[in-house]
């Protein structure tokens, strides 16, 4: 075994625990070698066709067998990354996910669409349209965090948000080679800026782990994969999915598109909720880059890689809509199972948070309802005593 390949298997996150008998087959797969790898791709077929699309065993399989495209893990060697047998499992994974997808998001879409759907502001949390007091949290998470979000809350927003964050702007840079012209050219000069402009201090996968340290939160890539609530997974598979998929570069383009266009209105309220909640200015910074940024990002998106590409191959209007649809429908699956807990006083993670030291407390700050466990009966107690 050559050097380098020793050094590919120390370095990358840790494996996370398995979630079921799909996560575990994988699991198993990736540190058991080829013949563990082989009986996977026979059986994949018959687990994936009985399993949740949305649910965390399959999408945590995929989450896993993805990353290895992206870091990797700890003690699982690079040649995994190719190994024929996972990329057959990896398939049948994807098809019943894009099944599922295809099945539940409106088809034939035109971009005029999905597109017009998200530059409607929402009617903001606890208001109706005429401006009086409405029951629940209509205008999403980032309504909830701005208005009447709790410190505790907003920490575990952005640890299960860091599965995203912390890779932002890599499974789009996949799309690239795939544009020509004026699509290519608007394309790089976005990833350019998400990128840090050339400047390694103004990457927004740093700034977000600025963020995190901020908030007293562990910055380590994957750190928080096990903490991370099924509803969770789904967000971060999609883009890489699309962005593997050279046949699905329209349906990456409108991910990406709907990221930028959503991105500016809902960084400007949650570093409002920093703001109000007193954090620090690293925390701050990441939502402020992305209020201005983003503004201009949106526009060069709607207009050039957008209209680039449709130019180019108009035939792809469809999938850029499905792309924008799809990332709407599972980013609302993620902010309704966050909001369910939160109004409960549970934590939306599957392991809670420590609270955040404090000079008054050395124990910390706990909100008046301590939060408890994702999936954790209510009357449970959330230290397990």
């Amino acid at each position: 075994m050559t050097a380098t390949t020793d050094l590919a298997r120390t370095l990358g996150p840790a494996l996370p625990t398995a979630r079921g008998p799909l996560s575990a087959a994988v699991l198993t797969a990736l540190t058991g070698g080829r013949p563990q790898a082989a009986a996977l791709a026979r059986e994949a077929g018959i687990q994936a066709a009985v399993a949740d699309p949305y649910g965390e065993d399959l999408q945590l399989a995929l989450y896993v067998l993805y990353e290895l495209h992206y870091r990797g893990f700890a003690g699982v060697p690079e040649g995994c990354e190719w190994d024929p047998d996972l990329l057959r499992v990896r398939g049948v994974l994807e098809d019943r996910f894009l099944t599922a997808l295809r099945r539940d998001v409106p088809a034939s879409r035109t971009v005029a669409d999905a597109f017009g759907e998200l530059l409607v502001e929402p009617v903001p949390a606890g208001r109706n349209a005429r401006g009086q007091e409405a029951e629940g949290d209509t205008g999403g998470v980032a309504h909830h965090l701005q208005h009447r979000g709790e410190l505790w809350q907003f920490r575990e927003y952005a640890a299960l948000r860091s599965l995203y964050h912390l890779k932002e702007a890599d499974p789009h840079a996949w799309v690239v080679p795939r544009l020509a012209g004026r699509a290519k050219a608007a394309m790089v000069a976005v990833e350019y800026d998400e990128f840090g402009a050339g400047r390694a201090e103004h990457v927004h996968a740093r700034l977000f782990a600025e963020l995190m340290r901020d908030l007293d939160l562990n910055a380590a890539y994957g750190h928080y994969l096990d903490a991370a609530p099924g509803p969770a997974l789904p967000p971060v598979n999609l883009m890489s999915l699309f962005g593997l998929h050279r046949s699905l570069r329209g349906a990456l383009v409108g991910h990406f598109g709907c990221v930028e266009v959503t991105s500016s209105p809902g960084s400007r309220r949650l570093a409002a909720a920093l703001r109000r909640l007193g954090a620090g200015a690293a925390a701050q910074r990441f939502y402020d880059e992305h209020v201005e940024a983003d503004a201009v990002h949106e526009q060069v998106v709607r207009r050039e890689v957008i209209g680039g590409l449709l130019e180019d191959e108009p035939a792809l209007e469809s999938d850029v809509a499905f792309g924008a649809d799809a990332t709407v429908f599972l980013e609302d699956r993620l902010g309704a199972a966050l909001l369910e807990c939160w109004r409960v006083g549970a934590s939306a993670l599957r392991v809670p948070l420590q609270p955040v030291p404090s000079p008054e407390s050395p124990q910390g700050p706990r909100p008046a309802a301590a939060p408890r466990a994702w999936g954790q009966s209510p009357d449970a107690d959330p230290d397990g005593a």
